[in-house]
């Protein structure tokens, strides 16, 4: 744990709350894919495979269920709530999730650290989460239009990446034989996925003006 680490879990922590402020106070998940949340809900299921048989810590433990349960249940309140489905933007939410998922089981198959069932899945998670982010960018490139919780949302998402790439770094420097391709090279994907939506969030942010994105 350091620093960089721990702003990251915060910072990913907190992408998850405004976003369940979100839904709970506004009833509304106007602007959110339900597509990424699946995929998330997918990541976090894949790689936690181990919650109940490899304790590490209790903060470990008690990050590892927060995740789960709320990637889950922000699924069933898009997909189950009476109010909140209804402001669901299906129609531009049209990204084929699936196809992100198959290349990136056969990219865990090929490419691991130890070719076991959980490690696999591990690895998978790992690349699933690059790319997670997809169609939610490309919801708010259709849409255009972005409310200032969605653009926080996705801004301390991506901020979370960010901070992890420090923390690696710093472990690199830090720690001897620390070396992590698979979460290297997903991490740098992911956060450069985050580059275009950055840059008009900080600008957005300085003018003092609406997010939007170009189509």
């Amino acid at each position: 744990m350091n620093v960089f680490r721990l702003a990251g879990d915060m910072t990913h922590l907190l992408s998850v709350v405004v976003l369940l402020l979100k839904i709970h106070t506004i009833k509304s998940c106007a602007g959110i894919s339900l597509k990424t949340q699946e995929l998330y809900a997918l990541v976090f299921a894949a790689r936690y495979l181990d919650l109940f048989v490899h304790f590490v810590s209790l903060y470990n433990t008690v990050m590892k269920l927060v995740f789960l349960a709320s990637s889950f249940s922000i699924v069933w309140y898009m997909k189950r709530h009476k109010i909140v489905r209804r402001t669901y933007d299906k129609d531009h939410d049209t990204f084929r999730h699936y196809v992100l998922v198959l290349p990136c089981l056969l990219l865990a198959l090929l490419i691991n650290e130890k070719f076991t069932f959980r490690e696999v899945m591990w690895a998978f998670s790992i690349y699933l989460e690059a790319v997670a982010i997809f169609p939610q960018l490309v919801l708010l490139q259709r849409t255009r239009n972005i409310d200032n919780l969605t653009g926080q949302y996705v801004f301390f998402l991506g901020a979370y990446r960010v901070l992890y790439i420090l923390n690696w770094i710093y472990r690199y420097f830090s720690e001897p034989h620390f070396v992590h391709w698979i979460s290297w090279v997903a991490g740098i994907v992911q956060t450069l996925l985050y580059a275009d939506f950055f840059y008009y969030y900080i600008m957005s942010w300085k003018n003092n003006v609406k997010l939007e994105l170009p189509a």
